[in-house]
């Protein structure tokens, strides 16, 4: 029974097309998956399987109809993808996929050196079969941050059967959208943000500071991505108003926290 109703009334609700809360998975135990859906499946759109770990996964079967009873797209991890690519085996690693029920998958180019033309035939490939996620940006700190070629990148992603675009910002939160301290490069998240419709972009945001900082700036409704599975409740309360990092705030209409 629902007491009083507090904090933001605007936020979506599922199935979302945005304000995605997409999950980054290095290693859930089922058991535990089945538990803490209980607490946070509203709560929850897409459940990535981290880079290669699906593969490693003997349960990832039984996890992703676990997820999908709940209304969760499991997604292959984009490094996986890339991984087969190198070695020429990307058509199996797709068939594989579909027949474990994947319903989503992450097309990448940022750990294997593959080109944007390629990457953009992979997407094409794999929009066929999957919802494709496709992820702009390199897992190397040392590599070039440039606004437009992120911005142009991710337009032509999308344009090619992408559903959403992905700005990369790892697990850890340090590299891509970030600086190494963790502070978020907004000149950056502008251009995407001109590039291409906000409803379509999921910026990743591992740490609360940054989950915070994207929702003061742009709502609630502003879709995050590699939250930790511990964190999913907690971003929630973030989105609604209901912590104190967010506590009585709105969208700032300049674009800066």
């Amino acid at each position: 029974m629902t007491l009083w109703s507090v904090g933001r009334s605007d936020r979506t609700t599922k199935p979302r097309r945005w304000g995605l809360t997409h999950v980054i998975d290095t290693g859930v135990p089922i058991e535990h998956l089945r538990g803490q859906l209980d607490v946070v499946a509203d709560y929850t759109d897409i459940w990535k399987f981290g880079f290669g770990t699906s593969y490693l996964d003997p349960t990832v079967a039984k996890k992703v109809q676990v997820l999908g009873d709940a209304g969760i797209d499991a997604c292959v991890g984009g490094t996986l993808l890339e991984a087969a690519w190198l070695e020429s085996k990307e058509p199996m690693l797709l068939a594989w996929a579909k027949e474990m029920g994947f319903p989503c998958i992450e097309v990448s180019n940022g750990a294997s050196g593959m080109t944007a033309v390629e990457k953009l035939r992979l997407i094409e490939l794999a929009s066929t079969d999957f919802v494709v996620l496709s992820e702009v940006g390199s897992k190397d700190p040392a590599d070039p941050v440039l606004s437009s070629v992120w911005a142009e990148e991710m337009a032509a992603d999308l344009a090619a059967g992408a559903t959403w675009g992905i700005a990369e910002g790892r697990e850890s939160g340090t590299v891509g959208l970030y600086r190494p301290d963790g502070s978020v490069k907004w000149d950056l998240v502008e251009a995407i943000a001109e590039a291409v419709s906000m409803e379509r972009v999921v910026f990743e945001a591992p740490r609360t500071s940054q989950q915070a900082a994207f929702i003061r700036t742009y709502g609630p409704n502003v879709s995050l991505g590699n939250i930790a599975p511990n964190d999913i409740l907690a971003l929630e309360a973030l989105r609604r108003g209901l912590r104190g990092d967010t506590l009585g705030a709105g969208a700032h209409p300049d674009g800066a926290p």
